[in-house]
């Protein structure tokens, strides 16, 4: 704006004056542009002078320049303008510092000038007759728009500097926060080549005020330079260094004695604020204060009245003892370091408990010791075998390291401390602890981060250390484990030892590379179940769901590989359905940018998904969906044919877990056959491929669980029915075994199929299976006694008599004791089965003559059937001891695996067996669990156990024994029962001369 004053000549030829005041204007006002510091002010002065430069030009258009006065008056003005042009050139060319430290001097000299300026443009005013009211309007009001301040930080930075001489601070911490204060005021980097190059220019400027003879400010300022040179920003290692040795090797070996003066007469002691009377004596501070709050009116010393308001700091003295404390520990850091370093242990420890007490007082002191080189000496000391000095080398480098970046970076680097510190880790819990601190206190630097995590072990013992029982500790631990945690290959080795705190922060911030390092970190972690979902609890869901339909695919990529990894845990399983990870994986199958061995990694996790739902509970809001419409479970089924084994392994897994849902298993069973699915699962059944064979007969075997028997009569043939038996002969896998033999157990109950399986051998493939695993509780066992059901049918003698031949009914008795409830009720079928056979095919007794009647009288009768019997030829359950295991059953809490034991020892009391049947169920102790069975909540069981009982209590033995404790049952069913069970009841009641024949009952 201001080079817009001059670019049009003047109209008035008689305006040179107006012209070379404008022109100064402009010079001011590009002077005021490069002034370092008051950047406001100077910005104010300028749009000052800028609107008396444009009315000036203004002015120039009338005819008023003739006027003496006036032009007399614009000549000042210019003058004042001059002034202001020197005062900005000269802050241009001044040092930061210095113009900082004039700031008031500079905001009085600008507000001296704006107010003489105005004055001026008053005359001009009342000089300008042909001057519109407009413009002397304007003239007249520049002065009252243009101000001038010191900023508070500029205040507050002046009034520090004004105390720091006031109380002679030699502090360096104090110098260090004043430079920092001015630097950032002023705009100056805190690096030290910066800060020194602007405290070299303050000393020039402090030269020229010297060369100007203007004693006061040059006093002024050399006593700021004295204040600001203790500040370490703007003196370098070396020159500290050679400033201090040079005061050491000049104060000799002796310790001085101290003054009598440094003595406080109150307290005895050497003073550390001491503080001067009006009658000239000296006391601690401290020490006369508490004297006159006691109530004492004058001077201990002089008697003299004596009050608080009395006391003024006694600065010389002070300086004094500093100087003289200063001096004397100097001395005594120096003949430490020969006494540490002496052979003595005891010596040694006693100098460095002193070292770390003065260690522990002001930085300068610290920084003594470290220009002393104690740092590699107290390094050394960390491979003592004495703990003791370990310990106190710990506690005194901690010390050295306090707000010193470069003590840091020198006790890791140069000295390379970090692994000896380490070690320290393992060690007692106080020296562990000391090391944690030290190692907390130089983590503060970003080198020694870099450095820290590199040293084998250390992010391990932190780790270890952060979960252990001391609270303090394992705060320490946490804290420097937080500091490392800014390197990606720290977090990821923490996530390794499964520390995931910081993992799990980086993998949910913003920054998309350090969220991509932290997923692949999740990946290639060796984790355990009980870390895999505390990293889901934790929050790593989320984030990995939005990689997952990220349009990124290296988004997408490490999102599925960490979810295949997380996802083996059934509740991270459920959770991740709940959170909706089912549809984007689903929609990835069927993507064209996928790769195949992406899509098995998909396949993988919708199978854990799917494993995940076994067992879930809807009625106590387990239950999530997953694949269930008909839409869903078409497409995903018909990857099967489309793709290469991995993904069809995972696919038919999938489906094998969805139907064993208790939810919906029923209605994916019933889409799959719907589908046809049957008719690929037979073909898949023929494959070479031995794991996609095992997974489609397992899937085969669910969806024989509930199937009508036309679809299987369709398409299970007597090829495939071939195929299935010798996959049963040959297998390894004892699951494939148990799905075939399940197969077999649930496949259409038709002779037709029934002949194909024993023409392929499965009968005795079934046998086989039986008897080598007949000691185990295995669903292979489960399944075979199952299936056996169908060759011991009684329309099939000959397969029956093949069966007991075999040697199969002692293997089933032994399962009534060691097999499952599903297995102890296909056994007890299996023997009802048997038994019922058992009368027409024992061999009767024959009275006469021959060698054959000589024979049999000597074979034992069976109480049973009173005739001769075997297991193998009659198939008897008393010669196969099957009585008493079938009563156990009963006693059993699994309803059909009693009911199935009922039923077979009923087949021992029918007709003629009466009564030997009766006796033969007392002896296995079977009647009393089934008087009880009355009393059961199954409406069948009751029903049975009652009719059993009505037989039983026709014998009169077992009517006098057992009679009674069937009395309250039996009245409860008359009572509560159905009419036919009411009947029954009351007839056994009759038996037991309970109620009379006569009764309404009947």
């Amino acid at each position: 704006m201001a080079s817009n004053l001059c670019i049009e000549p003047f109209p008035n030829p008689d305006s040179g004056i107006l012209c070379e005041t404008i022109k100064v204007i402009c010079e001011t006002i590009d002077a005021a542009s490069f002034v370092p510091v008051q950047k406001e002010n100077f910005k104010r002065l300028s749009t000052f002078l800028e609107r008396i430069g444009l009315i000036l030009k203004d002015l120039s258009r009338f005819e008023v320049m003739r006027n003496e006065s006036l032009i007399s008056a614009v000549e000042t003005l210019k003058l004042e303008i001059e002034v202001i042009k020197e005062l900005s050139l000269g802050c241009r060319n001044s040092s930061k510092i210095y113009l900082l430290l004039n700031c008031l001097k500079i905001v009085k000299c600008l507000e001296a000038n704006t107010r003489e300026i105005s004055r001026i443009l008053g005359i001009v005013t009342s000089c300008s007759e042909n001057v519109s009211s407009e413009t002397t309007d304007q003239l007249r009001g520049l002065g009252n728009d243009c101000t001038f301040q010191v900023s508070v930080e500029e205040a507050e930075i002046l009034e520090k500097i004004e105390l720091g001489i006031r109380e002679r601070n030699t502090d360096r911490s104090y110098a260090n926060d004043l430079l920092s204060r001015i630097a950032g005021a002023v705009g100056i980097l805190t690096f030290h080549s910066e800060l020194k190059k602007e405290f070299e220019d303050f000393r020039r400027d402090l030269k020229s005020i010297r060369d100007r003879k203007d004693v006061a400010e040059a006093l002024r300022m050399e006593q700021i330079v004295r204040l600001l040179g203790n500040a370490d920003m703007i003196t370098s290692t070396e020159e500290k260094e050679k400033k201090y040795l040079t005061k050491r090797n000049s104060l000799g070996r002796q310790l001085v004695e101290p003054l009598q003066s440094f003595y406080c007469p109150i307290t005895g002691d050497i003073m550390m604020d001491p503080v001067e009377t009006t009658s000239g004596q000296t006391f601690e501070k401290e020490a006369i204060e508490k004297w006159l709050v006691e109530g004492n009116h004058f001077c201990p010393l002089t008697k003299t009245p004596l009050s608080k308001s009395d006391l003024r700091p006694n600065k010389t003295l002070r300086q004094s003892i500093e100087e003289w404390r200063n001096r004397n520990k100097i001395i005594t850091i120096a003949s430490l370091k020969r006494r540490i370093q002496m052979s003595d242990e005891s010596e040694t420890l006693v100098s460095l408990e002193t070292l770390l007490e003065i260690c522990q007082g002001n930085e300068l002191q610290r920084e003594w010791i470290i220009m002393e080189n104690f740092t590699p000496i107290l390094i050394n000391i960390l491979f003592s075998p004495n703990q003791e000095s370990r310990r106190c080398s710990l506690s005194i480098l901690r010390n050295l390291a306090k707000e010193n970046d470069e003590s840091k970076e020198r006790i890791a680097s140069e000295y390379k401390a970090i692994e000896p510190i380490v070690r320290c880790l393992a060690r007692k819990p106080e020296e562990s602890k000391c090391a944690l601190q030290l190692l907390l206190e130089l983590c503060k630097s970003n080198v020694v981060r870099d450095l820290a995590g590199r040293v084998q072990g250390c992010i391990l013992l932190l780790v270890t250390i952060s979960n252990s029982d001391d609270t303090e500790a394992a705060e320490y631990a946490e804290k420097i484990l937080e500091t490392l945690s800014f390197l990606d290959q720290n977090v990821i080795q923490m996530a390794r030892l499964n520390y995931f705190r910081p993992l799990l922060q980086h993998l949910c911030s913003d920054q998309g590379s350090a969220q991509i390092a932290m997923a692949k970190a999740l990946t290639d972690a060796q984790l355990s179940d009980q870390s895999k979902l505390c990293l889901l609890k934790g929050g790593a869901l989320n984030p990995l769901l939005k990689f997952l339909c990220h349009s990124d695919m290296e988004m997408k990529v490490v999102a599925i590989e960490a979810l295949l990894n997380l996802s083996t845990v059934a509740q991270n399983g459920l959770m991740m359905i709940k959170e909706g990870a089912v549809e984007p994986l689903f929609e990835l199958l069927f993507c064209d940018a996928v790769s195949p061995l992406l899509c098995e990694k998909v396949a993988a996790i919708l199978m854990h998904l799917s494993l995940s739902r076994i067992g879930e509970d809807a009625n106590n809001g387990g239950y999530v969906p997953f694949l269930e419409s008909q839409e869903q479970i078409f497409k995903l089924f018909s990857l099967v044919s489309l793709s290469g084994s991995e993904v069809q392994q995972s696919i038919l897994h999938t489906f094998c877990a969805m139907c064993q849902s208790p939810v919906s298993g029923y209605n994916v069973r019933t889409r799959l056959r719907k589908i046809c699915a049957v008719k690929v699962l037979v073909h898949l059944c023929e494959l070479d491929n031995c794991k996609v064979r095992a997974n489609a007969v397992k899937l085969f075997y669910c969806l024989t669980e509930d199937g009508d028997d036309s679809t299987f009569s369709q398409h299970v043939n007597d090829k495939c029915i071939g195929t299935l038996v010798g996959i049963m002969k040959t297998s390894d896998e004892e699951e494939e075994i148990a799905a075939i033999l399940g197969i077999i157990s649930n496949l259409p109950q038709e002779s037709r199929m029934s002949l194909h399986l024993h023409e392929a051998g499965a009968l005795q493939a079934i046998l086989d299976c039986l008897n080598d695993h007949a000691s185990k509780r295995t669903e292979i066992v489960e399944n075979a006694t199952a299936a056996l059901c169908r060759f011991a049918l009684p329309v099939h003698p000959e397969w029956q008599k093949e069966v007991a031949e075999a040697g199969a009914i002692p293997v089933l008795v032994n399962l009534l004791e060691s097999g499952n409830s599903l297995t102890k009720k296909h056994v007890a079928i299996l023997l009802k089965q048997f038994s019922e056979r058992s009368s027409g095919l024992s061999t009767p007794v024959r009275q006469g003559w021959g060698l054959v009647c000589c024979f049999s009288s000597n074979l034992p009768r069976c109480p049973l059937h009173s005739g001769y019997c075997t297991i193998e030829s009659s198939y008897c359950l008393l010669e196969a001891n099957a009585p008493r295991p079938l009563a156990k059953v009963l006693e059993e809490p699994d309803g059909e695996a009693c009911e199935a034991s009922l039923d077979a020892l009923l087949t021992l009391i029918e007709g003629e067996q009466l009564q030997n049947g009766c006796k033969v169920l007392a002896e296995a102790k079977a009647i009393t669990p089934i008087i009880k069975l009355l009393s059961s909540d199954s409406s069948r069981l009751q029903e049975k156990a009652l009719r059993a009982s009505e037989k039983i209590f026709r014998v009169l033995e077992l009517k006098q024994k057992y009679g009674s404790s069937a009395q309250m049952p039996l009245v409860e069913i008359t009572q509560k029962g159905s009419g036919e069970m009411k009947s029954l009841a009351a007839r056994v009641l009759s038996h037991l001369k309970l109620l009379p024949e006569q009764s309404s009952f009947f």
